[in-house]
């Protein structure tokens, strides 16, 4: 047995063309008949009367007042569309538009921040200094008084010989909870 190839079955455009070009031929030979009838027709006969032959008839009126139905509902259809897509083209340049503000605040929040940052290091710093150069018994006065994780954190950022100035005026064991700081700060760093 051999195979016969099938034939492509049309798609619904293809339909839709075949019906549209029915249509037109339809249209086109009611009118083109009509024409002819009313110039053959006697004088005596009223423009506005044709001949029953030359009439469209009820089913072909009714297909064409169908499809010029559908034709306007798909005009519809297109204008509602093309509103939805102006619509979406406006979102779109209006989302990128704040995109572009959110990025801009965003980096100006960023820079408010670096400056926050240097400001509160420099302040830290210039404690930290001035920590230093006090002498090494009245510093330990005021680290007596600090919160321990607040003594370590400056500690931490002096001199050795200065903060061992420092820990030595401290009661051992106000210096022993800043060196259980100090020492466990960097614990939970990565060890690689």
């Amino acid at each position: 047995m051999t195979r016969r190839g099938k034939r492509p079955r049309p798609g619904a455009l293809g339909v839709l063309a075949l019906l549209f070009l029915t249509s037109g031929l339809l249209r086109l030979g009611a009118e083109a008949g009509q024409a002819i009838a009313r110039e053959q027709a006697d004088p005596e006969m009223g423009a506005a009367e044709v001949p029953e032959g030359c009439r469209t008839s009820e089913d072909v009126k009714a297909a064409i007042d169908m499809l010029a139905g559908r034709e306007e509902r798909i005009a519809t259809l297109e204008a509602q569309i093309a509103d939805r897509m102006q619509a979406l083209a406006v979102a779109d340049r209006e989302i990128a538009a704040r995109l572009g503000e959110l990025e801009s605040a965003e980096e100006e929040l960023r820079n408010l921040l670096t400056i926050a940052d240097e400001a509160a290091e420099g302040d830290l710093a210039r404690l930290t200094s001035v920590y230093e150069t006090m002498k090494a018994k009245e510093a330990a006065a005021l680290f007596a008084e600090m919160e321990p994780e607040f003594a370590a954190g400056f500690l931490g950022r002096m001199r050795p010989e200065a903060a061992a100035g420092i820990m030595a005026g401290l009661d051992p064991q106000t210096a022993y909870t800043i060196s259980v700081l100090l020492a466990g700060r960097n614990a939970g760093a990565p060890k690689e």
